[in-house]
Formats: structure tokens, C-alpha cells, sequence
């Protein structure tokens, strides 16, 4: 089959795999029909949409009890951002696609200019103050707050929610995210090698890679995405050829991704091993984000909320003149998620994110332990430190939850309070006398 030269271009630019240029939704021999899904597995907020849903198998068995008569073949692509994803659907080589809020934006702007619009049909993971997004420092950073970025190499990954956190959390620090700091346009694993080796001074990304960081020792958070207390999220995107040709596959899609969602929700523990299966993630850092008290809250709803944080996006995203104006209301179109939810879909949209709590991963344990606060967790840590795979605490000011190992500790009369960042941490201190940070040896050894 003869490929028009501008699918041909995109994919030589992208050193996409040949399958990748093959077409998408398409009948391969009269009775078989091929859906093409892109998504990023090791961007594990999107998993309901993409590697757990895969590895669950949800999304064929819709397809299957469809019962049109038609044979369906799923091809899943994986990148490690949306950028690809989007030039690969407004070529027409993927039909539904998962990424975060900014890329989904670039990804309604790239479908209307180039006559292939897409939409945005549901909502993956989220977190409603933006504690997604974290920047980062080597661990032997004497880097403590943003002010200390002045002048410093950042890496990011432009045009990502990651790359929007570091800009809005820069101006509101009154540092001009242009001139203030010299920014390195990166891709998440080539950032996380240049922090490692000192030619970036700091590393603002998106899940997994913060945690990750982290949780090897390779990096300590500067600055909490949280903090901004707007809302980011991920979601899936579709053809909007694609969906008006075969709106019954569409709610297949999202139908298992609800299943897949729901699987999440009662069995986190397992999802956090299978989706660490299949991406070579520690388990551990799986489950700091999609856990049962994690940072990302799973629901396909569109909630209104995210919807307004879409539209307060799009200035960020003018100014650096990746896009123009965004009509976020025609982007976003629910009708198939809602049909395909049927009734339970206004207690989806209704539905909050579960509160912060401390928890703890025992070793060899299929589930984990919740604890009311941050010192019942430390007193049992000190108690089975053999025991303990993983412990996690929300931060006393946003709720993000990070490891109790990782986390900043301020001891503030008998109350032990974690942090995720030093800042955070200060602020806290500085507003109450006779609080002090404390170490993690420190904060154990008072419970033990």
C-alpha cells in the first residue's frame, strides 16, 4: 500500500517502528478490523487507558462481545510521550490515544490545523492539586528552593505537564521561565542521565520519573507540583473520523477501560505488580502513584473541574507559542463515555478522590496496612524494619504522598509531620515556633 508522503515523513522524523506507518481502523482482508492504540506505558497514570488495560485483556473482550460479525485486531503502540501519539493520529495511524492535560491540548490544536480533529472522550488518572508533576534535584543538591534555580539548567520535556508545572510554579516564584533559568528540552530518560551526570541542575517531569528517581536515590524533590493547587490530569483522545465511523468500538474502549479502572481500584496492590510486570518499574514506585492512597486518582469521568484546568492551560502553552487559541469545549465531547457508562456514570463524575493516608507495603504481603497518621506508620516501621517494602506518608501541607524515607520531617512538639519538599517543610517551621526539621533516623528512633 502506497502511503501519502506526509505519514511517510512523520514517521522517518519520529524513527517510528515500521508497524507504526501500517494504518489504523482498517480492514485488513474484508472481515478483519485493526484499532490502533497508542499510549505510555511507563507513564503510569494513564494505565487504565493503556498497560493495565492491555494486560488485562478488557479491551479485546469487548471487542469480541460486540457480536457484529466483524474480527477485531488490536495494535498497541507504545511511546514515552503524547508528541508521537499525536502526529501518528492526525496521520491516521492511531485511532485512540492516551496522555497528559498539556499534550492533549497540542494534540486539539495539531487535529484542527492539520484537518484531522480529535477529542478528548475520558479522563484516566488525575490529581486535583497538581501533585502529578514534581522537579527534582541530584541528592547532594544544596538547591532548596525555586529561587535557587536562577540561573540553573533545567530539563524538561517541552509542551508536557511537567513543563507547565516548572513554568507556573517559576512565575509565581517571580522567576521568568524564559530568561530566569536556562531550560533543557529533553525527553524524560535522557533528563534523568543528565541529572545524574550534573549537566542539569535540576529535572522537572511527569509520573513515573520523580518517584522513580527517588525511590533509587538518584534525585530528592525540590518542589511539589502540588503546590500550585490546580488540578492536572491525563486522558484519552480519539479520531474524531474514527468515532463518528465506529462509535460502537469507541464504548468498547471505554467500556474496558472503566474495568480496568474498577480492577485498579479493588485490587491495587495487584495492578501496582502487573503493571511493574510489564513496564519494568519497581512495584514500589507503581504504587506510590496508582495505590490505594495514591497520588493519582483513577475515574474516566470528565469531571467539570478538570475540564475549567484544560482551559487555564491553554495561555501557558500560547506563551510559549506551541499553540494558538483552544476551543476547549469542542475538544472535550463525553457523549461516549456517557453512553458507554450508562447509568453509572453521573456517580463516577460525583465521586472524590479518596483521602490522604500513611500506608505500608509489609514484604511478602498481597496488601497493604493504613494508618490514621505519619507516626502510628513510623512507630510500626521502627517495629518490623526487616518487614517493610514500602512505606508511604502524605505531605502534611498538599497530600502528596511520597516514601517516609524520602520524605522532609519536622517535629513540632510530639507530631511528626513529613514533607515532600524542603520548602514546604520550612514554610511549616518558620510558621510554627518551636518546630524543627528532624532526619528519618531521627523521626524514627521516637517511636521505637
Amino acid at each position: 500500500m502506497k502511503l501519502p508522503s506526509l505519514a511517510i515523513a512523520a514517521c522517518a522524523t519520529l524513527l517510528l517502528p515500521l508497524t507504526a506507518c501500517g494504518g489504523s481502523a482498517r480492514a485488513g482482508d474484508g472481515s478483519t478490523v485493526t484499532v490502533t492504540v497508542g499510549y505510555q506505558s511507563k507513564t503510569i497514570n494513564t494505565v487504565t487507558a493503556g498497560t493495565l488495560l492491555r494486560s488485562l485483556g478488557s479491551f479485546e473482550k469487548q471487542l469480541d462481545a460486540l457480536g457484529d460479525g466483524t474480527r477485531y485486531k488490536v495494535d498497541w503502540q507504545d511511546y514515552a510521550t503524547g508528541a508521537p501519539i499525536t502526529a501518528q493520529m492526525t496521520a491516521g495511524k492511531i485511532d485512540i490515544g492516551s496522555m497528559g492535560d498539556f499534550p492533549l491540548l497540542i494534540n486539539a490544536a495539531r487535529g484542527k490545523q492539520l484537518g484531522a480533529p480529535t477529542h478528548l472522550v475520558s479522563v484516566t488518572g488525575y490529581n486535583l492539586r497538581g501533585g502529578l508533576n514534581t522537579i527534582v534535584t541530584a541528592p547532594d543538591s544544596k538547591l532548596t528552593s525555586l529561587d535557587d534555580l536562577k540561573g540553573k539548567k533545567v530539563s524538561t520535556s517541552v509542551g508536557s505537564a511537567a513543563d507547565g508545572t516548572l513554568v507556573r510554579a517559576l512565575q509565581r516564584a517571580g522567576i521568568d521561565p524564559v530568561d530566569g533559568i536556562e531550560k533543557l528540552n529533553q525527553q524524560p530518560a535522557v533528563g534523568a542521565s543528565a541529572l545524574s551526570a550534573g549537566s542539569a541542575d535540576a529535572l522537572s517531569q511527569f509520573v513515573a520519573w520523580p518517584g522513580l528517581l527517588a525511590y533509587q536515590g538518584k534525585a530528592k524533590a525540590l518542589y511539589d507540583g502540588a503546590q500550585l493547587n490546580l488540578p492536572t490530569f491525563h486522558g484519552v483522545t480519539a479520531r474524531e473520523d474514527f468515532a463518528k465511523k465506529r462509535p460502537a468500538v469507541l464504548e468498547a474502549f471505554l467500556k474496558a477501560q472503566a474495568e480496568a479502572t474498577d480492577y485498579l481500584d479493588a485490587h491495587p496492590v495487584a495492578a501496582a505488580e502487573k503493571v511493574a510486570e510489564a513496564t519494568g518499574l519497581p512495584a514500589e514506585v507503581v504504587y506510590l502513584y496508582n495505590g490505594a492512597h495514591g497520588i493519582s486518582t483513577f475515574d474516566p469521568a470528565v469531571k467539570p473541574q478538570l475540564v475549567d484546568a484544560l482551559k487555564e492551560d491553554v495561555s501557558v502553552l500560547k506563551a510559549a507559542k506551541l499553540t494558538g487559541d483552544i476551543d476547549v469545549d469542542s475538544f472535550v465531547d463525553d457523549r461516549y463515555v456517557r453512553k458507554a457508562l450508562g447509568s453509572s456514570y453521573a456517580k463516577r463524575l460525583a465521586a472524590a478522590p479518596a483521602p490522604a493516608a500513611s500506608e505500608v507495603w509489609p514484604r511478602d504481603a498481597e496488601q497493604t496496612l493504613t494508618f490514621a497518621t505519619p507516626a502510628e506508620l513510623l512507630a510500626y516501621t521502627a517495629r518490623h524494619k526487616d518487614g517493610v517494602r514500602a512505606a508511604y506518608v502524605p505531605d502534611a501541607t498538599t497530600g502528596t504522598l511520597w516514601f517516609a524515607d524520602r520524605a522532609v520531617w519536622v517535629a513540632d512538639g510530639e507530631d511528626l509531620l513529613p514533607f515532600v519538599a524542603p520548602s514546604t517543610a520550612r514554610a511549616y517551621v518558620d510558621a510554627h515556633g518551636g518546630a524543627r526539621v528532624i532526619t528519618y533516623a531521627d523521626a524514627l528512633g521516637r517511636q521505637s
